[in-house]
């Protein structure tokens, strides 16, 4: 059984409890070590007392410690997993102290543009990728020199764009994304069919947040039609008029169940003549009631005021470090009682307490060379043919201890191959403008995305953008 030097970057991040649970719960990984770097000691090292923590309880033989110097995090591991900036763009999880991703979601409404979560596509996307690719660029530079053979996992959106920057601008041998959207697409089939998921057999094509199922079995049976017959019976919810709309035109289902995603990879949210005028059901979707309140707050969402925030009950009273470990201590033994008492004792811990993208699984297969099929964000490199070989794509990949590999997905018929070769040069253009910190390619990616406005306007819009992110943006800077 392998000892591996996992390396969590940005790791003092919310995001991180879940990691380091799924790692220490994975006996292939028994005995490893995670480092747990963050600019922001104290949240690193909660998080390490956690892992410590619950490391003792189930009997792991981890050793989990906290790391300031990124030399040292790094050096010598056999994996990295961060999840840095996101649309945060301060090096330490997806919060916004700065407010700087609320600032560029209100610039673009002002320019005309009305984004709505503004995480993977569109302007706001932009700006999140030029703060945050320039951490990861240095982090894997750094890797280089001190673990060159390390893997590379990424959690944070933009998701295809930071992909790509690794790949394209360093030598890290293995870069893998992870996200959970098809995962939830497919669950969604197993609910409107009534099919335990593990029943369902599916075939995707598309890249992070943007991919539709172009095959759906079941049992060996193509249950598409079937599909189709459901969806047009199925009660809709708020958050799924425009999916089901463009479900039935392009006559494939699309993967991610979510209006508030999709709708950024159209031009739709150029076209409204304020924020108060979000399409279909948005007004009370999702993230919609509160992007109209940040829209109205503002003078944009036309004569719509803010809803009065509800009035919170007293705050409880903070809980000793002494306490929060006590409380993890007796959920986590109480985790493990559970699955240790269930009568099919071959079921494996791992599989059960695996959360999200199953991290811990993932990193557990490379580590042991266990061929396993793991939902991934990689280079296409052939697996959908009809698509630039080096585009980052949400596929199928197989896990050996080489690292992994995309499986066959098949090629994209002629619409979906037309939105997502925009996409995938969109998302080219952005990373190449974030490593050179070049304006003009910048609004050559403004002009590129679906969202695009008149030159002038695309000119002004990111002036103003750049000024909102002059303290996270020193690659624009010369």
């Amino acid at each position: 059984m392998p000892s591996k030097k996992i390396v969590c970057l940005g790791g003092g991040g919310g995001y991180f409890g879940g990691v380091i649970h799924d790692l220490i719960i994975n006996e292939e990984l028994k005995g490893s070590e995670i480092a747990v770097y963050d600019i922001n000691m104290e949240r690193a090292q909660k998080n390490a007392d956690y892992g410590q923590t619950i490391s003792n309880v189930a009997g792991a033989n981890f050793k989990v410690h906290a790391v300031k110097d990124l030399a040292k995090a790094v050096d010598g591991a056999d994996f990295g997993i961060a999840s840095i900036g996101g649309i945060g763009g301060d090096k330490q999880g997806f919060h916004d102290p700065a407010g700087v991703h609320t600032k560029d979601i209100v610039t673009c409404a002002r320019y005309g543009i009305f984004q709505i979560i503004g995480d993977t596509s569109g302007p706001a996307a932009m700006m999140a990728a030029f703060r945050t690719i320039p951490i990861y660029y240095e982090m894997c530079l750094e890797m280089q020199k001190r673990s060159p053979r390390a893997v590379f996992i990424n959690h944070a959106n933009p998701m295809a764009m930071l992909c790509r920057a690794m790949c394209k601008y360093t030598n890290i041998k293995t870069v893998i994304g992870l996200c959970h959207g098809v995962q939830g697409g497919k669950e969604f089939l197993s609910q409107l069919l009534n099919i335990p998921m593990g029943e369902l057999d599916v075939v995707w094509i598309g890249t992070n947040h943007y991919y539709w199922f172009t095959e759906i079995y079941h049992k060996g049976k193509d249950i598409s039609g079937e599909v189709k017959k459901r969806m047009a019976r199925h009660q809709t919810e708020a958050n799924e008029v425009m999916y089901k709309k463009l479900c039935s035109i392009y006559g494939y289902q699309i993967t991610y169940p979510s209006d508030n995603h999709i709708i950024e990879f159209y031009p739709f949210l150029a076209q409204l003549k304020d924020g108060s005028q979000l399409p279909y059901r948005f007004k009370e979707a999702g993230h919609g009631p509160e992007t109209i309140d940040l829209y109205a707050k503002h003078g944009l969402a036309g004569k719509v005021k803010p809803r009065k925030p509800v009035r919170a009950g007293p705050r409880p009273k903070p809980r000793s470090r002494q306490e929060w470990l006590d409380a993890v201590i007796k959920n986590f033994t109480k985790e493990l009682n559970e699955i240790k008492s269930r009568s099919n004792q071959a079921v494996d811990i791992e599989k059960e307490m695996a959360k999200g993208e199953k991290i811990g699984y993932l990193v557990g297969a490379i580590a042991t060379g266990r061929r396993h099929v793991h939902v991934v964000n990689i280079p296409n490199k052939g697996a959908i043919p009809n698509l630039p070989h080096e585009a980052v794509l949400e596929i199928e990949g197989v896990t050996d201890s080489h690292g992994i590999r995309g499986v066959y997905m098949g090629e994209a018929p002629i619409a979906l191959k037309g939105l997502l070769e925009s996409t995938i040069a969109y998302q080219e253009v952005v990373v190449d403008a974030a490593i050179k910190g070049s304006k003009q390619l910048a609004l050559q990616a403004l002009m590129l995305d679906k969202m695009a406005i008149l030159p002038d306007k695309a000119e002004a819009m990111l002036n103003a953008l750049l000024v909102n992110s002059k303290n996270f943006l020193p690659q624009f800077k010369k």
